[in-house]
């Protein structure tokens, strides 16, 4: 954790755990783990057996079972896949509510990044206390969520806003480059 605030970490799989500044976190997953993802909470309060909520990023829990509720930056992963290749990305599909950093540790990727104020700077429309929800987690419609398939939508003013800032980072469902 780079922040000047402690994060909530999670990740599926693997659960989560609190990050004070400068603790770190080591995932070990098994190869040919897919769909795999992690992200950051803030602000949260969990009793002694674990359960409790967190203003962003929230699944209920210390250790999450499944993935946190939008705004929360995603890092994405999957293993050993076609080719035997590993994939990452950032995503801001389900919004953003921290600055991520990801890069792997061996290997030949180069490490990716998302470090704007974009919390400081989202649109009025998108904004949440401790984050800036993606435009389909607040209108819910194709041209933000894409959900006619393949080819239904393309980048919008608000996409567009997250992709200038975090260029690294997918802005809607369907930002491939």
């Amino acid at each position: 954790n780079n922040c000047p605030y402690t994060v909530w970490a999670a990740a599926s799989p693997g659960g989560g755990r609190r990050l004070d500044r400068g603790q770190s976190w080591t995932l070990n997953v098994a190869p040919g783990t897919a769909m795999a993802r992690i992200w950051g909470r803030t602000d949260c309060n969990f009793d002694s057996s674990g359960r409790g909520r967190c203003a962003t990023g929230d699944c209920g829990a210390l250790e999450c079972k499944g993935w946190g509720v939008p705004p929360n930056t995603l890092a994405e992963y999957a293993l050993n896949q076609f080719g035997n290749m590993d994939f990452i990305d950032i995503s801001l599909v389900d919004g953003f509510n921290i600055p991520m950093d990801f890069s792997p540790t061996t290997g030949r990727c180069r490490g990716i990044r998302c470090t704007a104020d974009i919390n400081g700077q989202c649109p009025r429309e998108l904004r949440v206390p401790s984050g800036c929800n993606n435009p389909c987690t607040v209108f819910k419609t194709n041209e933000y969520c894409c959900t006619n398939g393949q080819g239904s939508c393309g980048p919008t003013n608000f996409s567009k806003f997250f992709k200038t800032r975090c260029p690294d980072a997918y802005s809607y469902p369907q930002d491939d480059p």
